[in-house]
């Protein structure tokens, strides 16, 4: 594997509204893009934890996962015309700064999922069962690759407090 943990910080959140679309089985990333739906949701002030990034997230709903592709807004934001919209409570988490080339569909498996947990552990931390983990897909960390030709996907894990 050549994802690589480069540093691992620990934040926090307070109630935010994940406003996007929801996904049964894995989210569809090229539907995003054909039909421009981050510009609808870019007109909208962000929430400061979302930053400058777009979110693929997950947590377990009625025993199944549910998988969302959005952005994170202030809780009181409405969903725009063909969007939904989940609120999450206030959450401490765990961000992992994973680092691989670019396109690396190494940052997407279980095998870097339990190495982050492993991390997680590795520093006193214990990850909250069946809550959020998220992928904030940060500009210019995600988007402009170093010399090298890698970049940096912000992982983040629900944990205890």
């Amino acid at each position: 594997m050549a994802v690589k943990i480069v540093e691992v910080k620990r934040e926090s959140a307070p109630c935010v509204r994940l406003i996007g679309k929801k996904y049964k089985n894995a989210p569809n990333w090229g539907e995003w893009w054909q039909n421009d739906w981050f510009s609808a949701l870019e007109i909208n002030e962000r929430h400061p934890i979302n930053g400058d990034a777009y979110i693929g997230a997950v947590h377990i709903a009625d025993g199944m996962p549910e998988r969302w592709i959005g952005m994170f807004f202030p809780i009181d934001t409405e969903a725009p015309d063909g969007f939904e919209y989940v609120d999450i409570e206030p959450m401490e988490y765990a961000v992992c700064y994973l680092y691989d080339k670019e396109n690396s569909g190494d940052f997407y498996t279980m095998e870097t999922h339990t190495m982050c947990l492993e991390e997680l552990r590795h520093l006193g931390l214990k990850r909250r069962e069946d809550d959020w983990c998220f992928e904030r897909y940060n500009c210019p960390r995600f988007t402009a690759p170093d010399e090298s030709g890698n970049v940096i996907l912000d992982y983040a894990i629900s944990i205890e407090k």
